[in-house]
């Protein structure tokens, strides 16, 4: 499977007590199906991009992160290696979204415009700060815009076009 098939769902950044757990940071909305317990995942070194796939027997939120357990690891000196890994799926194994709702894949990248044809840059990040998701976009020349996912700001998402249509409202820019 190639890198442009894998999506990354989360980031193991620590091992947490000695019987081998993993303290995740998620990247998913899905972190409660993505983590649970039978799940085969595949971990990758960022750098080396050397891959281990992965089967996890538990898993619990504790403080805004995951605590998960994988398959044959069963003491700290035996994950302590995996931090900074990242945790991907294939794109194969996403579930269909509703109407309206995108994977992160699908929107970065994506040409962000107002309703009046004006480019304003290309979307480059997706933040969850609490309750909606922003978008940073960064534009040709200038400062880094930051895109409130609300109705009343974007009017239309084109995955197929890669192209965001946005109103912007006052004070935005």
């Amino acid at each position: 499977m190639n890198e442009q098939d894998m999506l990354t769902v989360g980031k193991i950044v620590n091992t947490h007590g000695i019987k081998g757990e993993l303290k995740v940071v998620s990247q998913t909305h899905f972190a409660d199906e993505r983590f649970a317990p039978g799940s085969k995942l595949v971990i990758e070194h960022p750098e080396t991009k050397q891959r281990l796939h992965i089967e996890i027997t538990g898993a619990r939120e504790h403080k805004g992160m995951f605590m998960i357990k994988l398959a044959g690891y069963d003491n700290i000196n035996d994950v302590e290696k995996y931090k900074g890994w990242e945790i991907k799926i294939s794109k194969d194994s996403l579930g269909e979204l509703e109407e309206g709702e995108y994977y992160h894949y699908e929107i970065v990248g994506c040409k962000v415009v107002t309703e009046e044809g004006q480019e304003l840059g290309t979307i480059t990040e997706i933040l969850s700060p609490g309750a909606n998701d922003v978008w940073v976009v960064k534009p040709a020349k200038g400062k880094e815009l930051l895109i409130p996912v609300i109705d009343d700001v974007v009017l239309n998402v084109d995955v197929a076009s890669k192209t965001v249509t946005v109103r912007l409202m006052e004070g935005l820019i």
